[in-house]
């Protein structure tokens, strides 16, 4: 009998022992995105599962019940700055991502929760933003469960969510003009005004031209090799209709691109410089 107990337990600790050696892929493997918007950054973590021939909305992920958004554990999204998330202001902070999925229309929430894995662990009362979004019917199946961001921009960026031959996109805003400019006026007057920055938001973003281009100035006599600066400073003219003193200005740009090898700035000033003959 001792011999039997012996021979079970051996057999026990080998059979464990394999088991921790062997790694087999995923079924849903697990991915995070971390994409910078705006001043911050916004991180996503989340499970992909893919179709395997299966029927999914209205099937293996039912209509009208709480989902956790993929696979495995919950799905979560941190903003690092306060956003705006299908038009419902968010704070800053970790949240978990849910959805409801209906045929042609989902609801969005963003939970306090961050580890709910099945309709009856979702507490409404934690919910910090839910939005309704229509469906968009892709012209192919997406085999893999995909969470991404598309169109991102300097304040704005879509977050979308698509799996089989449904997408839905969800707008995220947030205020980068308040806090720059807040920047700015802190720096003004200081020897060391990053004038190239602040000319180039404000050339991005339709504000004061004249302005920027007062910064764009500064910036070429503080670096006058920068070619980089001397083709916005050109891009500033243009706008403000100084058509000669941007020609210039681009063509002072491609010589010292050609001189640093640039041929990307060197082709830039030469669409640029065919908009201004």
């Amino acid at each position: 009998m001792k011999k039997f107990f012996l021979f079970a337990a051996l057999a026990a600790f080998f059979s464990f022992a394999e088991a921790q050696q062997l790694k087999t892929p995923a079924a849903s493997p697990s991915q995070t995105v971390k994409q910078e918007f705006g001043l911050s950054s916004v991180e996503l973590s989340y499970s992909r599962p893919a179709m395997k021939g299966r029927r999914i909305f209205g099937d293996l992920v039912p209509y009208g019940k709480v989902w956790r958004t993929g696979a495995n554990a919950a799905t979560t999204i941190t903003f690092g700055a306060d956003v705006t998330f299908g038009g419902k202001k968010v704070p800053a902070g970790k949240y978990g991502l849910l959805t409801i999925p209906n045929s042609y229309e989902w609801t969005v929430i963003l939970t306090k929760q961050l580890n709910v894995t099945s309709p009856a662990a979702y507490k409404e009362d934690q919910d910090v933003a839910r939005v309704k979004i229509s469906t968009t019917d892709l012209p192919f199946p997406l085999e893999s469960f995909l969470i991404t961001f598309d169109n991102v921009l300097a304040s704005s960026m879509n977050m979308i969510i698509g799996w089989d031959q449904t997408v839905v996109i969800i707008p995220i805003t947030t205020d980068v003009n308040t806090k720059v400019n807040a920047q700015i006026e802190s720096l003004e007057g200081k020897e060391d005004f990053p004038y190239f920055a602040a000319a180039s938001f404000y050339l991005e973003n339709g504000k004061d031209l004249n302005k920027a281009l007062t910064w764009f100035i500064k910036a070429t006599e503080k670096d006058p090799d920068a070619f980089w600066v001397w083709y916005q400073k050109a891009q500033c003219l243009a706008r403000l209709g100084k058509k000669n003193e941007a020609i210039a200005a681009s063509k002072k740009s491609t010589e010292l691109a050609v001189k640093a090898q640039s041929d990307d700035y060197v082709a830039l000033n030469k669409k640029l410089q065919a908009t201004l003959n």
